[in-house]
């Protein structure tokens, strides 16, 4: 009779424990659905639920981040641009200090996104006398322009300045040699590089070309005329004319022209979008994902009504059919009981009537 009891026992131990299984499988309904360590709704829905609670901003692996700024450092996607590069040669500037420039300008095309639909480059040189190495319709790939710009030889003369500005507007800028028309919204930008004084004059010609829509910089070097330049460049003049003390250093004015420039991903560089961000120039915008309206902001995104209620029927709908499936189990569990007790309630009276 002891051995029957302990049994009992036992099995009513049993069935306690695959109750509380079948509990927890189907959700648990109660104080323990709150849970935050172990939410338990359908794959979809908590993929929904977990995107919600995150910045809807653009997340990037280690490893990726690190190349893509790698890459901004290098090279970037610069606005199209018809850019010509006007170079001193004159004999102040030593043979030495010449390759050095031809360097500068290498490694400026190696930044810029050059194309026959991106930026062109055309490049003159001067001295007493103004040479037009090559069009901003002859290369369209960085090898060839490269290779050519290693070509160029120094003219090792005076210094006319203004003669090579107007050469520039009259011969370079044209659509016969490669520029694009104004209505293609085509910036038009010229770096002049000297290190000396003009013999010529310099004011009305440089005046005569931002006229026309031609962006100007001027870069002085070593015993350059600051007042020259501040006459050739374009306003204002902190971010049109710049100076470095030799040509060994005028490298460095690689990144500060890239800055310049180039169009910058203004996402990558970070936003305050509260979905998804656009790059648009050097801007940017804010949309919504699916479902979700642009607030007045800009900025912010806020649940369409009709799908807020969408979400909220389909969630009750997925947690409808788990409570059925929870009842249901716990009904057969406690059928299940109720035989084994009757069936051995039935056991007991017998041993008892044999007593």
């Amino acid at each position: 009779m002891t051995s029957l009891i302990g049994c009992f026992v036992c099995y009513i131990s049993f069935l306690a424990l695959e109750v509380q299984g079948t509990y927890q499988l189907y959700g648990g309904y109660g104080p323990r659905q709150q849970h935050a360590d172990s939410p338990v709704v359908p794959p979809q829905t908590f993929q929904r639920r977990y995107q919600q609670q995150l910045p809807f901003r653009s997340v990037q692996q280690p490893a990726l981040l690190f190349q893509n700024q790698n890459q901004r450092e290098t090279h970037c996607r610069s606005r199209p641009l018809d850019l010509v590069f006007i170079i001193d040669s004159s004999r102040s500037v030593r043979p030495a200090e010449f390759e050095k420039v031809k360097v500068f300008l290498s490694d400026m095309v190696d930044t810029l996104d050059i194309g026959e639909d991106a930026t062109r480059v055309a490049v003159v040189n001067y001295a007493s006398t103004v040479k037009i190495e090559f069009l901003l319709k002859t290369y369209f790939d960085k090898p060839s322009m490269k290779a050519a710009l290693a070509r160029i030889e120094s003219l090792a003369a005076g210094t006319m300045t203004g003669l090579a500005i107007k050469t520039t507007v009259q011969e370079v800028f044209r659509e016969e040699s490669g520029a694009r028309l104004t209505n293609k919204n085509i910036a038009k930008v010229a770096i002049i590089v000297t290190d000396g004084r003009p013999q010529d004059k310099v004011e009305e010609v440089s005046a005569a070309a931002r006229t026309t829509g031609i962006e100007m910089y001027a870069v002085g070097v070593d015993r350059a005329d600051m007042m020259s330049l501040r006459l050739m460049a374009s306003q204002p003049l902190d971010e049109h004319v710049f100076y470095v003390e030799t040509y060994g250093v005028i490298k460095k004015l690689t990144s500060k022209f890239r800055e310049t420039l180039c169009g910058m991903d203004a996402c990558a560089l970070g936003h305050d979008c509260d979905h998804v961000c656009v790059t648009d120039h050097n801007s940017y915008t804010c949309e919504c994902r699916e479902g979700y309206t642009l607030n007045a902001d800009k900025k912010t995104c806020s649940q369409d009504p009709n799908e807020m209620s969408a979400n909220l029927l389909s969630e009750d709908a997925c947690m409808c059919e788990a409570q059925i499936a929870f009842q249901m189990k716990m009904q057969s569990t406690i059928k299940q009981l109720t035989n084994k007790l009757n069936e051995l309630s039935s056991r007991m009276t017998k041993l008892g009537r044999q007593g």
